[in-house]
């Protein structure tokens, strides 16, 4: 009988070994994903693994009241997860969600980055599984995560947390367009991760920091601002996203009135609104965008004639994370520096 089985199954075990597809792999990461490699055999997938009392890896500070009530989070899409226990191992495929869960003192749950996250401090040791808009899906499954983490956005991200999910993973999608949506975000990455009170102690303090800055400057004039997003092919921040929440806030106005976060916006329409500040982002979106004194047709502007140009780093100012308050602060006394003292 053990004969005739074997002969029966050998055709159907030869016929699945001949369609496995190899997925490709970064080349800048190949060292980690052996290592990794090796951890996953040993290890296998289970979701909500504990962590061996060993490890000296950090237990979560405050943990549902009674233990067998698990933890229930709905993300923006109406997408329900359920936890039997705190996340012990998370990958956040947008690097705003790794920096608040840093800032939460949860850097010890990140199991992996996106291969954009190498110089974030405290992520550069971790094994890279993919971009924001394309994770490996191999690479993620392989990190045993309990929980994915994405950004909302474009339907490619949609379709690729599906296919995710449909491999058994946990994932989340939540959107930051603002800082009370970057906020209540945090408060359930602080449920998520059994850190609930560092949560609600950094929003609080946060909260205070920008009702000061609001209160600071709400008897002065609001200052127009334009905020480009990329060069050639201008692309302006509209007021659909954080960018637009931290002019209100720093006491000034976004010329753009389009409630799409991202905005293309014809040169002429610039010229018309002819903003009191014209901010430039530099980074992946904008990396070497031409100095404004080189553009011969913006020289007419009341921002370039009087010298009120700010160049600034996209990620802490575009970026719904830890650094937006401090960039919001900064943009404030930029904004309202002719101001009296």
């Amino acid at each position: 009988m053990r004969t005739l089985a074997t002969a029966l199954l050998l055709p159907v075990l030869l016929s699945l070994a001949a369609h496995l597809v190899p997925v490709p792999v970064f080349a800048a990461d190949a060292a980690q994903l052996a290592a990794s490699q090796a951890d996953s055999a040993a290890a296998p997938y289970q979701k909500n693994r504990a962590i061996p009392a060993d490890t000296g890896s950090h237990i979560a500070s405050e943990a549902p009241n009674d233990a067998n009530t698990p933890i229930v989070v709905s993300d923006d899409t109406g997408h329900e997860v359920r936890l039997q226990q705190p996340a012990r191992r998370v990958i956040a495929l947008y690097g705003a969600f790794n920096e608040l869960l840093l800032a939460l003192g949860a850097g010890d749950v990140l199991a992996a980055r996106t291969v954009a996250d190498a110089a974030v401090p405290g992520l550069e040791h971790l094994p890279a599984i993919g971009t924001h808009m394309r994770p490996n899906a191999e690479l993620v499954v392989r990190q045993s995560p309990d929980l994915v983490i994405q950004l909302a956005g474009r339907n490619e991200v949609l379709l690729q947390t599906e296919n995710l999910r449909a491999l058994g993973l946990d994932v989340l999608v939540f959107e930051m367009n603002s800082f009370e949506q970057m906020f209540a975000v945090l408060q359930k990455l602080g449920r998520l991760t059994g850190r609930e009170s560092e949560a609600s102690a950094l929003v609080t303090a946060w909260r205070e920091r920008l009702a000061a800055l609001e209160t600071r400057y709400a008897d002065m004039e609001p200052v127009s601002v334009f905020y480009e997003v990329r060069y050639p092919n201008l692309l302006g921040a509209g007021r659909g996203g954080i960018v637009n929440d931290m002019i209100r806030r720093a006491g000034g106005r976004n010329v753009i009135a389009d409630e799409k976060k991202l905005v293309r916006f014809n040169e002429e329409a610039l010229l018309a609104s002819d903003p009191d500040v014209y901010i430039m982002q530099r980074g992946p979106m904008n990396p070497e965008p031409q100095p404004l004194e080189q553009r011969q047709h913006y020289k007419s502007l009341r921002a370039i004639r009087e010298g009120r140009v700010l160049v600034v780093d996209e990620e802490r100012f575009a970026r719904p994370g830890p650094r937006a308050v401090d960039a919001a602060e900064e943009l404030g006394r930029f904004l309202h520096s002719r101001a009296a003292p």
